[in-house]
């Protein structure tokens, strides 16, 4: 398990390869955002970008595996969370760069992903808190991405909380 500093790069490649996205999953796309930790400036991440997109109709998505595949991304249909389309993109050397989740607009996830980036950019000592986690975690299981993952859980419980919260009051710090 790898994470680095954050690369200011990555707000490019986000920038380079979302309309990239958009035009494989065709004109059911509503909108495009950068999510995950890479999305966080100043803290720790993994370094793969996650594009969130938001379509009219996600059971129309699986028509365009074909297009995604052609842009490099391995389709991997729901991967564990109903109402989602996933798909994730390797480079040449077989290091993966990208992972694109497709949600209906609407869906409580699209909410919750943006909720969580939102909230971490107005709180840039949580944001610091998470980034230290990450670190100790990638330290404790330099193998186990299960660990690292089950490592996190409690945390991201916690800011989804705190974050619907926040928004629900009008998102105020």
């Amino acid at each position: 398990m790898v994470v680095v500093p954050h690369d200011v790069r990555w707000k490019e490649q986000f920038a380079s390869e979302s309309p990239l996205v958009a035009r494989c999953l065709g004109e059911d796309v509503n909108a495009t955002h950068h999510i995950g930790s890479t999305s966080i400036p100043g803290i720790f991440a993994k370094p793969i970008i996650d594009v969130l997109a938001e379509v009219a109709d996600v059971e129309k998505v699986d028509s365009c595996n074909d297009a995604m595949e052609l842009a490099g991304y391995e389709a991997m249909g729901e991967y564990g969370i109903p109402g989602r389309r996933y798909f994730r993109k390797d480079d040449a050397h077989g290091v993966r760069t990208h992972h694109v989740h497709v949600f209906q607009s609407g869906n409580a996830e699209v909410a919750r992903h943006l909720g969580f980036r939102d909230f971490m950019l107005a709180h840039p000592e949580i944001a610091q808190e998470y980034s230290d986690l990450k670190r100790a975690l990638a330290l404790a299981h330099p193998e186990d991405s299960d660990a690292y993952q089950d490592g996190k859980e409690a945390f991201i419980k916690r800011v989804d909380e705190k974050a619907a919260v926040w928004r629900r009051q009008g998102a105020n710090p």
